[in-house]
């Protein structure tokens, strides 16, 4: 087998926000690594070097695709995928050894990492004889890049009960419509903080979903009078670095046993989901026609109830109802978008 380091050229990383490489080994941040100390917070950063939504992109003739890992804590398999589609899955093995079967032919090959855990790549392999070159483009082949979408969220979008990490319900609506995926769903702490909006207002975007409000109600992270005003900031933030671009904010899904309970700051869940509606509003009343309000109970509502492992968690079907919910709404603002004459950029970077 050829052996390919983790930080070699050929190696594409997408939907990562920076990449450590370190002697022996790469990470996938999903923040930026050289200043992690401007977010503060333990759980966050260790949220933020789960690979969630990234991928190690290569293009290959190989019908094995091999490699070794450092992991911790990873619970699912890797997924290699093909135009689109799942073409093989395989667990990290003892020692952080992996390898999956890949279809004949030249193809442009997608590793998806998985969405919960510690995992360190060090190397992917090849059969000796197999080509390899970058994933970004074909030999003399144009790539049109594809539209960017960022999602951020809770543990909902970080999805770590979701079957693989190819089927959480981000990358579904990424793989459904043809989009570049940039996850920041960071479990119990989708806090509104700050610097993380700054992040994603830097971020290329052609659409953002942002799901927001249950993990301040669980956190009672703000109160009555302060949980307005930060979800204002918080979007106002996210569409400095937009302007034009969709954003839908989906609000709190159902969870039956919290709709009523005052949580920690003296807020039920269905104030909360409230809140985030009002900030919507008033936000679209002041002149943002782009910003777009899914209620998150037409996502996963009361009646949904059997598709959450323990009363607010889907499993894997609960993420792929809430992908087939989402996309449709994602694939309209897109229509929408295109047909106001706005397309994403060609490989020169250059709009249509």
């Amino acid at each position: 087998m050829r052996e390919i380091r983790a930080d070699d050229d050929v190696l594409a990383w997408e939907g990562a926000v920076s990449v450590e490489h370190a002697p022996g080994w790469s990470r996938a941040w999903r923040l930026p690594h050289d200043r992690i100390g401007l977010f503060p917070g333990g759980a966050l950063r260790t949220r933020a070097a789960m690979p969630a939504g990234v991928r190690v992109v290569l293009r290959t003739d190989a019908r094995v695709l091999a490699g070794r890992a450092a992991v911790q804590g990873v619970e699912v398999p890797l997924d290699a995928v093909v135009d689109g589609a799942i073409v093989a899955s395989a667990p990290v093995g003892p020692g952080g050894s992996f390898v999956l079967d890949l279809p004949p032919g030249d193809k442009r090959v997608e590793l998806w990492l998985p969405q919960f855990g510690t995992f360190r790549l060090v190397s992917v392999a090849v059969e000796d004889g197999a080509r390899v070159w970058a994933g970004a483009a074909a030999p003399g082949d144009p790539v049109r890049r594809r539209p960017r979408f960022v999602a951020y969220g809770s543990s909902l979008t970080q999805c770590r009960q979701a079957a693989s990490p190819a089927r959480t319900w981000p990358a579904l609506v990424a793989r459904e419509l043809g989009l570049d995926l940039t996850c920041l769903g960071f479990a119990g702490e989708a806090q509104l903080d700050p610097m993380v909006a700054r992040v994603v207002r830097d971020l290329p975007a052609d659409v953002v979903v942002a799901c927001l409000g249950i993990n301040v109600y669980g956190a009672g992270t703000f109160s009555a009078r302060s949980l307005l005003p930060a979800l204002l900031g918080f979007l106002s933030t996210v569409r400095d670095g937009h302007p034009g671009v969709p954003v839908l904010v989906v609000s709190p899904v159902a969870s039956p046993r919290r709709e009523a309970v005052v949580g920690r700051a003296g807020l039920t869940l269905e104030q909360v989901r409230d809140r985030v509606a009002d900030a919507v509003g008033l936000l679209v009343a002041h002149g943002d026609p782009d910003l777009h309000l899914l209620d998150g109970r037409s996502v996963l509502g009361p009646e949904h109830a059997h598709l959450l492992d323990d009363g607010l968690h889907p499993g894997p079907a609960g993420y792929e109802h809430m992908a087939s919910v989402v996309a449709p709404a994602v694939r309209d603002l897109l229509l929408a978008r295109t047909r106001a004459g706005f397309s994403p950029p060609g490989p020169d970077g250059a709009r249509g």
